[in-house]
This record gives C-alpha cells, structure tokens and sequence, in this order.
C-alpha cells in the first residue's frame, strides 16, 4: 500500500468505517478498502468485518465509485486470516461464536454482493479468513511473494458450505482437497496455476497494475459491467436458483440506457466514450 494512498485525505474521500483498523477511501472512480491492522498482519478483528458493510454501503450508493479495490495496509500482508486473539473473547461459547459468525458473514457478504467490480490487491499473506475475502472479490492480483493458504486443519476449525462452495467454484475439487487437506502455504507462482489469482505480478508493479485494471473497468459502461456480473454470478448457481429475469432485466436496462446511445455515437466519431452509468 503506497504512502500516496494511505495518506489521502480531504473532503469527501475518507468513509467512515466505524473503526481504525478498516479504512474507506474515495480515489477517483476508485473506493479503496484498506485492511489496517499490520502489527496483526491485517488479522480481521470483529469491528473491522463489521466495518466493511459500512464503507461498501457508501461506494455502492455513489455513483462516481466504479471500481472497489480491497487491500492491506503495512506490506506484509493482505489479511492473514481472522484475529484469533479475539476468539478466547468472541467464540469460546456456541452464543459467541453464532454472534462472531453473524458479523463475519455480514462482512464477508458484503463484500460477496457487491454490484460493483472488485479487485483484491494482495501483498504479502494471504491467509484464512484473509483468502476467503480475497475470493470474495471479482479479480485478484498478487505482488511475487505472496503466500496463500487455509489452515483450518491445523486449528480443529470447521469451514463451513458456502466458503467451501467458492473455492471449488475457482479452482476445482482437486486443488480444494490440496488446499484444506495439507493446510500448507502455496507460492504465487502456485496460486496462478491453480487459478486462485488472476495476475502475478512484481510487487514494485502491483500499484500500478492496479490503477491500469480499475481504470480499463472503470472506462466501461457501467450498466454493462454489472450486468455481465449479475450474469456471471447466476451461472455458478444451482440451476433451481438461478434468476434468469433479473440478468435479462439488467440486461434491457443497458439497451434502453444513455449509455448505449453514446456507445454508438463514440464509436461512429472515432472517440472514446463518455459513460455516466444510466
């Protein structure tokens, strides 16, 4: 995370996340969400995973937001995983633990039904509960040295279907058994193969790798872009579940927009377009 970033301040721009270890950032078309706890690796604690419905509420309802970027702050670690410092407090009974999951899956939800493209930037570890936030997001790109890994079976922890679900979902039921199975740490070069990533890249690079994709999304036509992910989504779900009227609504939504009148008129003048998302 550069310096340029993490000391970005000013009208508008800082979202208020209820805690200072998740912070919100308004960078242009760019709503950064920036996981702040670097003396813990960026460990999610439970204000942070109650932090993250917040910030993502607000870029959800601005439309000058195009692109959610999702990173850690200190450059050693994306998310390690969950704080387990916090679990002696916060899950040592089946109460705690039902009220610990709630707002963990609320965050992690969160992040999930996001109508908007995200990006994971990952620098570093990539943990846990950090790796299930990671595959949360749309497109993950990883500086050279990340490491990847879900110890649950090292911890005695359960993960329960949906999380498990995802993962197949990405890299198959072979790699998902090599994953939970050995518990061990994976390479970046690893993670690539197995499609757990989408791009590595050398970390001096990450940044404006980045900045590139956001900017080459953000460009797009919004109404495009979400429906294509409303689309994408619906696909992986068990046929019974899928809600085919609503992609072909979002569908309609982006011939019958603006948009698609200066898409064509871009086109015809030679020139880039102009798209205002409606």
């Amino acid at each position: 995370m550069s310096e340029a970033l993490m000391s970005m301040n000013g009208p508008g721009q800082v979202v208020d996340s209820g805690t200072e270890r998740l912070l919100g950032r308004k960078d242009g078309a760019i709503g950064w969400v920036i996981f702040n706890n670097p003396e813990r690796r960026n460990a999610v604690s439970m204000d942070m995973w109650a932090g993250i419905p917040k910030v993502l509420n607000v870029f959800e309802a601005d439309p000058a937001i195009r692109v959610v970027v999702l990173t850690g702050a200190g450059g050693k670690a994306f998310v390690s995983g969950a704080d387990i410092s916090q679990f002696e407090d916060k899950r040592s009974n089946p109460e705690d633990n039902e009220e610990y999951n709630r707002v963990s899956g609320a965050g992690s939800g969160a992040i999930a039904r996001l109508k908007k493209p995200s990006i994971a930037m990952i620098d570093g570890f990539c943990i846990g509960g950090g790796l299930a936030v990671a595959l949360s997001t749309d497109i993950r790109i990883a500086a050279e040295g990340s490491r990847f890994a879900i110890p649950a079976a090292k911890l005695g922890l359960g993960y329960n279907y949906p999380g498990i679900a995802t993962l197949v979902g990405i890299v198959g039921p072979a790699f998902a058994r090599e994953i939970m199975f050995t518990a061990r740490q994976f390479e970046g070069e690893e993670a690539l193969r197995m499609g757990l990533i989408n791009r590595l890249v050398p970390l001096a690079d990450l940044e404006k790798t980045i900045r590139d994709y956001a900017g080459m999304i953000g460009a797009n036509a919004p109404l495009t872009v979400k429906a294509a992910k409303m689309a994408i989504a619906e696909s992986i779900k068990d046929a019974e579940r899928r809600d085919i009227p609503a992609v072909q609504a979002a569908v309609d939504a982006c011939f019958a927009s603006a948009d698609y009148a200066e898409g064509r008129k871009a086109f015809m003048e030679k020139r880039p377009p102009q798209f205002q998302g409606r």
